[in-house]
């Protein structure tokens, strides 16, 4: 019995094609089932909050009792995090490093509510300039239509000229007669 790799060039070349997506391993690791929504409006209400005076007000508290009560000034206490502030710097640079990636989401979920918001203005422009365009052609139209429509005071000379020839053709007849 032959192998499929020989007999199908194809199957052989999957893994190595640029054509064809490849196909998916699984994974002995189990993938949490998280709502991304629920992550993302997370991210973004974090990244709100993190923009607020509030937040730096609170930090630059924090900052200022942590460097205080750490300093080598003052009365004896007990000291967690001595001068150079390590544990300090380390606790700021984690809190950096969990904020940029969650800021990066929330601006990049609100450029795509954006870029949707975008197309549906460039749709709604274009609607509008389709609208208007084919109001300027009824209008233009009907400006045609009018100058082809007898108006009340053509009717009224037309009228008064039919009027007097007429009076004009009586009093010939009525002279006539005389």
């Amino acid at each position: 019995m032959a192998e499929p790799a020989r007999r199908d060039p194809a199957a052989r070349d999957r893994g190595s094609r640029l054509d064809q997506p490849r196909e998916r391993r699984r994974s002995w690791v189990p993938r949490p089932d998280f709502d991304t929504e629920r992550f993302g409006r997370f991210a973004e209400s974090f990244a709100r909050f993190m923009g607020t005076a509030t937040f730096l007000a609170w930090m630059t508290v924090f900052i200022v009792v942590w460097l205080v009560w750490n300093a080598p000034i003052g009365p004896d206490r007990p000291v967690w995090d001595p001068y150079p502030f390590i544990f300090l710097t380390l606790i700021l640079s984690l809190q950096a490093s969990y904020a940029a990636p969650l800021i990066l989401l929330a601006q990049n979920r609100q450029e795509a509510r954006d870029r949707v918001q975008q197309q549906q203005d460039r749709d709604a422009n274009a609607q509008s300039h389709a609208d208007m365009e084919f109001l300027a052609r009824e209008v233009a139209s009907l400006r045609l239509g009018l100058g082809e429509v007898a108006t009340r005071d053509f009717l009224r000379s037309e009228l008064r000229g039919l009027l007097e020839s007429l009076t004009e053709e009586r009093d010939k007849e009525s002279g006539e007669k005389e």
